[in-house]
């Protein structure tokens, strides 16, 4: 069968394939958004035909504005910043702070390989234990080198992935009881009137004694450390998802709750099948809520209790004091945001897959 070129095809033939063309970036479209790439929606269709001066004014308004804001900022922040004493010298400036971040890349690979080093040669001392028949003096070391940069940025997003879970776990239950029942919402609503407001540097002590107390192993499968930074994020970020699923199985149509009694559900049902599909909008924003409160909640209790991770690594620049600290500390302040962006633009991608909004 021969192809039919677009350009020289009948038109309807040219209609149906731009409107099949147009229907796919549509659809690209909702990923774009949540990836924070929309500005190739209006480039997209611009390239496709479809009215070229309205989509060059969308590009316009996506892509050119944010970047000459971000060329503004830099060129403001190059100019003041040496402008700026310290008493460790002038604020840096965009250079030196790109200048730092590799830096710390290339600190993080020779840290990486050092720690490669070790473990073949702790693989090779066993090696010889067993071929010399002396097996049972075989011996796993565990690497005691300094974290690298990049080590502490992946504890700090493990330990707020743990502490969210543990609060996605508390909150959705008490939430999906406090929209369902007056008297649930009514008990449970003096609790988070109080403690909702409660810094996470009041609770870090309070957690720090109550882990030590009751977490004595050493061989456990979490370090103290991490279980405190953890339950510390738990306990300030599970508000928002409580509140916003309470909200949202409070807000679900009267209507499907009477249908849900005539078909006599049971209460696991209507959960499953009713109230969570409904709330669902809700309960998500609550989610990206609680995600953004628990990582600002874990630099600060990681800097407050000298836990690794990001936190830790400000303070301990912070306290060094030489001419190359204030440059590294702008370096976590850009990756906390940046890895603060990104774990929300994950809760919008999940929003996007379980649920029919449009928010963002």
């Amino acid at each position: 069968m021969t192809a039919i070129d677009p350009i020289t095809a009948p038109a309807p033939d040219r209609d149906a394939r731009r409107a099949r063309l147009f229907t796919r970036i549509n659809a690209a479209d909702k990923w774009f958004q949540v990836l924070g790439l929309a500005w190739l929606t209006p480039l997209l269709k611009a390239a496709a035909g479809d009215n070229p001066r309205a989509q060059m004014k969308e590009l316009w308004r996506l892509a050119a504005v944010p970047l000459i804001a971000i060329g503004l900022f830099l060129a403001m922040w190059g100019t003041l910043a040496p402008q700026v004493q310290t008493s460790l010298g002038a604020v840096p400036g965009p250079q030196q702070v790109w200048s730092e971040a590799l830096n710390l890349h290339q600190d993080a690979q020779d840290k990486a390989a050092k720690e490669a080093k070790f473990h073949e040669m702790v693989a090779a001392r066993n090696q010889r234990l067993i071929d010399a028949g002396r097996a049972d003096e075989v011996k796993q070391v565990a690497y005691t080198g300094a974290p690298s940069y990049y080590n502490q940025i992946w504890t700090s997003i493990q330990t707020v992935f743990f502490g969210f879970l543990i609060a996605t776990a508390i909150a959705v239950p008490l939430g999906i009881a406090a929209g369902l029942s007056p008297t649930a919402n009514a008990a449970l609503n003096p609790l988070i009137q109080i403690f909702k407001p409660v810094s996470p540097l009041a609770w870090l002590p309070i957690v720090t004694m109550v882990v030590s107390a009751v977490y004595v192993t050493n061989d456990g499968w979490f370090a103290k450390s991490f279980l405190v930074s953890a339950i510390t994020v738990t306990l300030c970020s599970l508000w928002p998802t409580l509140i916003n699923t309470a909200l949202g199985v409070a807000s679900i149509d009267k209507d499907l709750v009477n249908v849900s009694k005539v078909l006599k559900m049971t209460t696991w049902t209507k959960i499953t099948k009713l109230v969570l599909p409904s709330a669902l909008p809700l309960i998500f924003t609550g989610l990206r809520l609680s995600l953004g409160v628990g990582w600002m909640v874990l630099i600060a209790a990681e800097m407050l209790a000298q836990n690794p991770g990001l936190g830790k690594f400000v303070w301990d620049e912070f306290q060094n004091g030489s001419s190359s600290s204030l440059a590294r500390i702008m370096v976590a302040v850009f990756t906390i945001g940046i890895i603060g962006f990104l774990l929300d633009r994950v809760m919008y991608a999940l929003q996007s897959l379980f649920t029919f909004t449009n928010n963002r």
